[in-house]
């Protein structure tokens, strides 16, 4: 399922679909990571095995990175420009909160709009080992989101695209 700007908010475009983060074209990539920046599974680890080693080891320089905060680096093989790594969680595979999952989608806009990239894909932050719903996950990321638009200079489109098409579903209910 696709919805293509589903909601506009200012020059800011929201697309919401259902598919592989590591296969999009745009300038950044999200990573929710941790914040000793080890890339082992979800979508870290997807990153990881997609665009090569070197994405771990230039984030592992920049740790630890506290939740709230974010880095970009290197893409490796990928088709981006830069992963923003953003942390929700302090350890690798703790759970998180809808709190945190808001301070890192904050993060990760704050740190693509430094780099001026034009557009960002968002998976579902700390739905994973972090145990955080669906809708407490789309309500922490569409919250930040509508925040950051106003601000919003460089950015053009957040693409929310996750796997799982019950987040999906979530960030759907949560922008009508």
């Amino acid at each position: 399922m696709r919805w293509d700007r589903v909601l506009k908010l200012g020059d800011l475009s929201i697309v919401v679909k259902r598919g592989d983060l590591t296969k999009q074209k745009v300038d950044a990539l999200c990573n929710p990571a941790n914040s000793l920046m080890y890339m082992g599974g979800g979508v870290a680890g997807a990153l990881k095995r997609a665009g090569g080693e070197e994405i771990e080891r230039e984030a592992l320089k920049h740790a630890p990175v506290p939740v709230g905060k974010a880095i970009a680096t290197t893409t490796g093989k990928l088709q981006a420009r830069w992963v923003v790594h953003a942390p929700t969680m302090e350890c690798p595979a703790m759970p998180t909160t809808g709190e945190k999952v808001y301070l890192a989608t904050k993060a990760a806009l704050d740190c693509v709009e430094q780099a001026c990239a034009e557009s960002i894909v968002l998976p579902g932050m700390g739905t994973g080992v972090g145990g955080v719903p669906f809708e407490g996950a789309a309500k922490a990321m569409i919250k930040a989101l509508k925040e950051f638009a106003p601000a919003a200079k460089s950015l053009k489109e957040i693409i929310l695209c996750d796997l799982s098409g019950e987040m999906v579903d979530a960030w759907g209910r949560t922008l009508r």
